[in-house]
């Protein structure tokens, strides 16, 4: 399932509380339109989930994921960066973080 990294999910947060959307609101990942290079994803905030949406909550963050999307981020670490008021989201593969917890030692 994916995760969130403590800076995606107070970045979530903050675009919920600054935006003009519902207490239920999250931030959606859903396939984009198809290119030659592939299917990127979409991110949007939304007031609620689709009815077939994946939710996955993590303190005051929440995220709906698409259900063509979730077998790809099954193992996946949302991120995110701010700088000067704008955010970047990432996302990266969960299996060094796995590896680790495997090994007992935190990779972080």
């Amino acid at each position: 399932m994916l995760t969130l990294s403590p800076t995606a999910s107070e970045a979530i947060a903050l675009l919920v509380e600054h935006s003009d959307v519902s207490d239920c609101a999250g931030l959606r990942i859903a396939a984009g339109e198809p290119t030659e290079q592939g299917t990127p994803l979409a991110l949007s905030l939304v007031d609620e989930p689709e009815p077939d949406d994946e939710v996955v909550a993590d303190g005051d963050a929440t995220v709906f994921l698409e259900p063509r999307v979730v077998p790809y981020l099954d193992d996946a670490v949302l991120e995110a960066q701010v700088n000067d008021g704008e955010i970047a989201f990432a996302l990266r593969d969960n299996e060094v973080s796995k590896r680790a917890s495997e090994n007992g030692t935190n990779p972080h």
